[in-house]
């Protein structure tokens, strides 16, 4: 007796799931999985975007870092003292006319007798006019294009306010490898 006992209390702990269960239970199941995949999965994406904007500043913050260590102009004294290119003459002061500009059609790297001036040799804020991802990087023969892969990058320096030639708008656009272009401005004035 006592073993049928014990056989009958061991049938009843062993069941199985419900069909009812079952269904419930995929039911359940599938709801997570269209959850994750409409809210989790996207993230990894945007987080791959966040990745490459990060990135497309750090390069054009290098290069406005670069660009803002050099000269306003080839013709601007090399030492940053008076006269800047472009000024007036000021004789109660014995300051001479600065030299001219140089001329909005001139801008970018310098060009004496067909050569023309190599990355390393830019001096000024216009020599960066044209700058991209095949450039070289400063002091590298290594390009940008090996370092930023699936980037691009496009460097113009233009007058800001022609006919004054006292302010040069520096614009780098770096397009990142999904096609995103992101803007970066900087104005530098003669002085």
């Amino acid at each position: 007796m006592m073993a049928n006992r014990l056989l009958s209390m061991k049938r009843q702990t062993q069941r199985a799931f419900t069909l009812v269960e079952l269904v419930v239970g995929m039911v359940v199941i599938s709801i997570a999985f269209v959850l994750l995949s409409t809210m989790l999965f996207p993230q990894a994406e945007r987080a791959a975007d966040t990745l490459h904007r990060v990135r497309s500043a750090e390069l054009a913050h290098s290069i406005l870092n670069e660009i803002w260590g050099k000269r306003y102009d080839q013709n601007t004294n090399s030492n940053g003292g008076v006269p800047a290119c472009g000024a007036p003459a000021k004789p109660a002061f014995g300051l001479p006319a600065g030299l001219p500009c140089t001329a909005p059609a001139n801008l970018g790297p310098d060009t004496v007798a067909g050569v023309t001036e190599a990355r390393n040799d830019y001096n000024d804020v216009d020599d960066y006019s044209g700058l991209n991802i095949n450039s070289n990087m400063l002091n590298s023969s290594e390009p940008y294009a090996d370092r930023y892969i699936n980037y691009g990058l496009e460097v113009l320096v233009a007058y800001d306010n022609l006919p004054n030639l006292n302010t040069k708008l520096v614009t780098i656009n770096v397009t990142t490898p999904n096609g995103e272009v992101m803007t970066f401005n900087a104005i530098r004035s003669n002085y």
